[in-house]
């Protein structure tokens, strides 16, 4: 008697994307990253401070922001204000500004007793990583945008990385400066990150009154 092969049942996963929000995550407005600041100043919370500051300034993917090293930022007494870095992504050089807001908090914890003689400027606290992981950063802001009220899966790091290029974008139109700050190599991946060509659409859609 010839046997019957059944075929394998296998057992249902939960899709991994189910009741998430998929997608890019939304840059942060004005007052929210004010709100933000305001809430890191109360707490008296010197290290997020500087890395949300640093953060909206940089424009930096997550990865390289957090293997920021002191001497990156600052030299002698003082916080630079242009900074430049190789992105670990690219290889390529991309160039930042920090304004005096950033550079302030950034000295402020550079004197913190917590950093004396740390060489990255975000250092772990768990001793066996020397700086914080993108992970932390990551549970980090979320922690930031639900502390003021937003709802932590429409925004991620790269919130921080688009919050500034978008508003640059909103306000000059100029999608060349936007991709050198980003670091893009083609202007293309400014446009699907910026969502540029849907920001656009909808702004022509919203003048049209019938």
């Amino acid at each position: 008697m010839s046997k019957i092969q059944l075929p394998a049942i296998k057992p249902k996963r939960k899709p991994w994307n189910k009741g998430r929000l998929i997608g890019q995550k939304r840059p942060l407005l004005a007052k929210q990253v004010w709100a933000i600041r305001a809430r890191l100043e109360l707490a008296g919370n010197p290290r997020d401070l500087a890395l949300f500051n640093l953060a909206i300034d940089s424009k930096l993917r997550g990865c390289d922001l957090v293997r920021l090293k002191v001497t990156d930022l600052v030299v002698g007494n003082r916080v630079r204000e242009r900074v430049t870095v190789i992105q670990s992504k690219t290889r390529q050089p991309v160039q930042f500004e920090v304004c005096e807001n950033t550079r302030d908090s950034i000295w402020n914890w550079v004197c913190h007793p917590e950093m004396l003689g740390c060489p990255f400027l975000f250092p772990s606290r768990f001793h066996d990583r020397p700086h914080v992981s993108t992970r932390q950063y990551a549970r980090l802001v979320r922690d930031w945008v639900a502390a003021i009220g937003l709802d932590p899966s429409g925004y991620g790091t790269h919130s921080l990385r688009r919050t500034k290029a978008a508003l640059i974008y909103r306000k000059t139109g100029n999608l060349r400066a936007v991709q050198l700050l980003l670091g893009h190599t083609k202007v293309d991946s400014t446009v699907r990150y910026l969502g540029v060509e849907l920001e656009d659409a909808l702004s022509i859609a919203e003048k049209i009154d019938i």
